[in-house]
C-alpha cells in the first residue's frame, strides 16, 4: 500500500477523494418541502405587507347634506330637522366598520396586529361618536330636563361606549353595529315612519352643551399634540420646577404618531358632525349671527386630513431641521378650539 493509500485512510471521510462535506451548503441536499415553505412565507409576507398599506388609507371626506338627501330618497323619509345629524352618525359609524380592512382595532392576527396608526384613527372617530351619541340622548332628543329619554338613544350610546378592543363575546363591531341600527331606528321615528314619533330639538342651548365637550376634546389633544417636544410643567404656586428634567411633560416617542393619528380622526368625524349642525341647527346660527363662525372652525379643520407624505410622523424640534407633524396638528385644533369658543358665547347670548 502506497503512503497516499495510508494517509488517505486516516483522513476523516468527507475529505477523502470524491466525498463532500454533508454541511456545505453548496453540497448539502435541501428538502423541497423547506423551498416551498419558504417561497409561500415570502409570498404571505409580501401580501400581508400590501395589504397593510391598502388597510391604513382612511376614508375620504364625503359630504353630509348630500349623504342625507341620498339616504331620504332611497327610504321616502322626509328631511326634517335632525335627519342630516343623525344620518351622518350612522354613516361615519359604518365607516368605520366598512372601509378597507374593517374595523382593526381589536385585531388578533397579522397584518392588523402590526399596525397602530389606523387602530388610533378609530379610536379618534369613536371617541366623536360617543360624545355626539351622548348629546343625542342627553339633549338634541328631549324637550327639557324633566323629559324622557329615548329609548333607541338610551341603549345606542352604552353601545358606542363598549370596549374598542374586544375581538369576541361579543367583538366590538357587534356592539356598534347594534348602536348603528338604533340609531337608523330613531331616524326612521324621527322622519314618521314609525311610532312612538322621535324628536330632535335644534336649539342654541343643546348646540351649545355639545361644543362644551367638543372644546374640552380638542384642548386636550392640543395640550398632548404640544408635549411632543416637552414643556416644563408650573407648580399650583405658577413656579417651575428647578431641576433639568423635572416635571417635565413629554409624550413618549413610541406614542407620538398614535396621538398624532387619534387627533386626525377626532379632526375627521368633527368636520361632518359640524357641516351637519350647520344643517340642521341652520334657524338657530341665523339668529345668532354664529354661521359664518361655525365656517371657520370648519375650515381650520380640513388642513389636518392633508396627505401626510413622510412615511414617518416626524418630531423634529420647534424651529429645528426636521419638520414636527404633532406641533403642525396642534396648531390647526388650537385655532379650531379659540373658534369654537367664540361659537359658544355667540350662542349664550341672548
Amino acid at each position: 500500500m502506497s503512503l497516499k493509500d495510508r494517509l488517505s485512510k486516516r483522513l476523516p471521510g468527507w475529505m477523502r477523494r470524491g466525498a463532500t462535506n454533508p454541511t456545505d451548503p453548496v453540497t448539502s441536499h435541501v428538502s423541497p418541502w423547506w423551498r416551498v415553505t419558504i417561497a409561500v412565507l415570502g409570498l404571505w409576507l409580501i401580501g400581508a405587507g400590501a395589504a397593510g398599506i391598502w388597510w391604513s388609507n382612511e376614508p375620504s371626506i364625503f359630504d353630509p347634506v348630500a349623504a342625507a338627501e341620498t339616504s331620504a330618497a332611497e327610504s321616502g323619509h322626509k328631511l326634517v330637522t335632525g335627519y342630516t345629524t343623525t344620518s351622518t352618525v350612522i354613516k361615519m359609524a359604518r365607516g368605520l366598520l366598512n372601509k378597507p380592512g374593517g374595523y382593526l382595532s381589536n385585531d388578533v392576527m397579522p397584518p392588523g396586529l402590526w399596525l397602530d396608526n389606523m387602530p388610533n384613527w378609530e379610536f379618534g372617530v369613536l371617541t366623536q361618536l360617543r360624545d355626539v351619541s351622548r348629546a343625542f340622548r342627553i339633549d338634541f332628543s328631549r324637550s327639557q330636563s324633566q323629559s324622557s329619554e329615548d329609548p333607541d338613544l338610551s341603549i345606542a350610546e352604552g353601545k358606542f361606549f363598549f370596549d374598542n378592543s374586544s375581538w369576541a363575546f361579543p367583538p366590538s363591531e357587534q356592539e356598534y353595529q347594534d348602536a348603528i341600527g338604533l340609531f337608523d331606528h330613531y331616524r326612521d321615528r324621527l322622519a314618521g315612519q314609525r311610532s312612538p314619533r322621535a324628536r330632535f330639538y335644534a336649539r342654541a342651548d343643546n348646540l351649545n352643551q355639545w361644543l362644551q365637550g367638543v372644546e374640552t376634546r380638542l384642548g386636550s389633544l392640543s395640550q398632548r399634540l404640544s408635549a411632543s417636544v416637552g414643556k416644563r410643567a408650573l407648580m399650583l404656586d405658577g413656579t417651575v420646577l428647578p431641576g433639568p428634567g423635572e416635571g417635565e411633560v413629554r409624550t413618549p416617542w413610541v406614542e407620538i404618531d398614535d396621538v398624532f393619528y387619534e387627533a386626525r380622526g377626532q379632526a375627521w368625524a368633527l368636520i361632518h358632525l359640524l357641516h351637519a349642525v350647520e344643517h340642521d341647527f341652520a334657524d338657530v346660527l341665523a339668529d345668532k349671527n354664529a354661521r359664518v363662525s361655525l365656517q371657520q372652525i370648519i375650515r381650520e379643520l380640513e388642513p389636518t386630513q392633508d396627505a401626510v407624505w413622510s412615511p414617518f410622523i416626524l418630531n423634529g424640534s420647534g424651529m429645528g431641521l426636521l419638520a414636527n407633524h404633532s406641533l403642525v396638528m396642534a396648531s390647526y385644533l388650537s385655532r379650531a378650539n379659540a373658534g369654537i369658543s367664540d361659537l359658544r358665547r355667540l350662542l349664550a347670548q341672548g
